[in-house]
């Protein structure tokens, strides 16, 4: 049973609001003496013409008699405190849970919408550094949010591979290559010869005057250098394959920049018929004084495209293509202007759509050593950043394994730190709100008994370690009759079930803001929860078989909620630790 929905159902009535108006003042009090749910009175003192306090009292004369699952409705300072029967709350909530398994906080709130999620959208023939994490572990999990909530989603990876990068690059292969190089380490020895282009270009800067030259060759279609350009994207595809697997990240499409080229003379001739292009020095370019913005770009002086004149043909096309609801762009912060100024242009021109896309930007990441920079050589690679964290992972397994798990493999603790390992590091990106920066830290990622990954697969692995437990001694709990549920009436236990209640609304809130962040809390406020539980009452040891066959229950609702959550999050639990 959804009582937040109900309780929204049974004041729409009574408030003449709409339930979106309700739903979006209802609020979870921040102390439990306030109540499980409040309804604030204020907005509608002017259309009642009464006092707040006067209103709240009304509706719970009203109310108190429709809402069975209430405990009790007390009026405090113009709310509308509801306080939800423990029992029922609880052994519904369990109930619910079992029930729904995977599928927890699962709705068809997006039947019928399609949603393009772009996100990682690495730059071809470069390394793929920690930089790219962000929006690779960000948006696969707002794309696994959208899913699990009944939107079509598209994972859309918009591949950098067009640009005046890519003369700079040809022009490096030409002068510097090494073909011995560029067949063991591909990557390695692009981003060899993309380095010295730079430093070379210092002192020689005729060199940026040939690799604009190549750029406008390349998008003419010329042979040579489309065909070193191919070479490097499909080298690249190999490289960046490897890390998503690691990931668990999969794309529906890998249209980059370049597939958007032979589509921009259609952009161009679109705007100038809405009398949109301007002559800037020899670049055609939108105005936006009114929207406070510098003039878009979409034809540079030398004729070649640019990053705009490319995304808005994207955007027709994926409008053709796919009729979108919402097109999102999870790419970071300092480029908030650049799609400001698209969407402007967009909305300029008169499409309808423009309004829904959406830009999800994000913070740096960073250690507090180094600075990233691919011009100068200086990154940090993904791929070697995941492996050191496994290989830490491992040490404290193996540490541990002697004590808690004598029968455990090499094989199965090498998996098991993978997963631990790179489930730390989605975590740590995910852990606070999206525009904050990251700063790295071993001791925190790996803390397992902190806010962490580690900490919570532990909880995971512990509530599943009681139930092997339970099934090895015969104990039945999975059909527990809801007589036996309703035993369950703790703090510790109404409290566990409270936040599983609110597992279904902390999601759709997620989605609505684009902040994985508050799912991410919830499995960790469960995972304390849990653990305090653990601590304090007897579970497998309860001597009342019904109460022990309760708790059993509600562990295994405990379990599915923080799988079900660490799943969407890209994190696989694992079953012992």
């Amino acid at each position: 049973m959804n009582f937040r929905q109900a309780i929204i159902d049974g004041l729409v009535p009574l408030t003449k609001l709409p339930a979106q108006a309700i739903s979006d003042l209802l609020e979870i009090p921040p102390q439990p003496h306030l109540g499980d749910y409040a309804f604030p009175c204020f907005t509608l003192a002017k259309t009642l013409r009464k006092a707040p306090a006067a209103i709240a009292t009304d509706l719970s004369g009203q109310l108190g008699q429709s809402l069975s699952f209430i405990d009790r409705i007390e009026t405090s300072g113009g709310y509308l405190n509801f306080f939800i029967d423990r029992a029922t709350l609880v052994s519904q909530t369990v109930r619910d849970t079992l029930t729904a398994g995977n599928q927890l906080g699962r709705s068809t709130q997006g039947e019928g919408q399609t949603i393009l999620v772009e996100f990682s959208s690495p730059n071809i023939a470069k390394p793929f550094h920690v930089g790219h994490a962000f929006t690779t572990i960000l948006g696969n999990a707002l794309a696994k949010f959208y899913q699990h909530l009944g939107y079509t989603t598209v994972r859309m990876n918009h591949l950098g591979d067009y640009g005046t990068q890519f003369g700079k690059l040809i022009v490096a292969y030409q002068l510097w290559g090494n073909e011995a190089a560029l067949q063991e380490h591909p990557i390695q020895e692009l981003l060899r010869i993309y380095v010295k282009f730079h430093d070379e270009a210092k002192e020689h800067p005729e060199l940026e005057t040939q690799a604009r030259d190549h750029f406008r060759r390349l998008e003419a279609g010329e042979a040579e250098q489309v065909a070193l350009w191919q070479r490097f994207r499909d080298l690249s595809l190999l490289e960046f394959e490897r890390v998503y697997q690691r990931l668990g990240v999969t794309f529906d499409n890998y249209n980059g920049e370049s597939f958007y080229s032979d589509q921009i003379p259609a952009v161009v001739d679109w705007l100038k018929e809405k009398n949109l292009l301007e002559d800037s020095e020899g670049a055609q370019v939108v105005r936006l004084d009114e929207k406070n913005l510098p003039p878009c770009i979409v034809l540079k002086s030398d004729g070649t495209t640019i990053y705009a004149s490319r995304d808005i043909a994207a955007v027709l096309y994926r409008d053709r293509m796919y009729h979108f609801a919402k097109n999102i762009y999870v790419v970071g912060t300092p480029q908030a202007l650049h799609f400001r100024q698209v969407f402007a242009v967009l909305e300029k021109a008169g499409f309808d759509k423009a309004s829904d896309c959406i830009h999800v930007g994000f913070g740096l990441v960073k250690f507090a050593d180094r600075k990233l920079s691919t011009r100068s050589g200086d990154v940090i690679l993904l791929e070697d950043l995941l492996s050191e964290t496994v290989d830490k992972t491992l040490e404290i397994i193996q540490k541990n394994a002697a004590l808690r798990h004598p029968d455990m493999t090499e094989r199965d603790m090498q998996e098991i730190a993978e997963k631990i390992g790179i489930g730390a590091v989605i975590f740590t990106f995910l852990k606070n709100s999206r525009e904050r920066d990251i700063v790295f830290s071993w001791e925190e990622m790996l803390d397992f008994e902190g806010d962490s990954a580690p900490y919570v697969l532990y909880t995971y692995a512990r509530a599943r370690s009681i139930l092997r437990k339970a099934d090895q001694e015969g104990i039945s709990y999975t059909t527990c009759p809801d007589a036996a549920l309703r035993l369950l009436a703790s703090d510790d236990e109404f409290a566990l079930a409270k936040l599983l209640e609110s597992f279904g609304p902390t999601l759709e809130k997620a989605v609505s803001v684009h902040e994985p962040f508050m799912l991410v809390r919830l499995i960790t406020n469960l995972a304390r929860v849990f653990n305090k539980y653990y601590h304090h009452e007897p579970i497998l040891k309860t001597s009342d078989p019904d109460l022990r066959a309760a708790r059993l229950a509600l562990v295994d609702a405990v379990s599915i909620g923080i799988r079900t959550g660490l799943d969407l999050l890209g994190i696989s639990s694992v079953e012992r630790m």
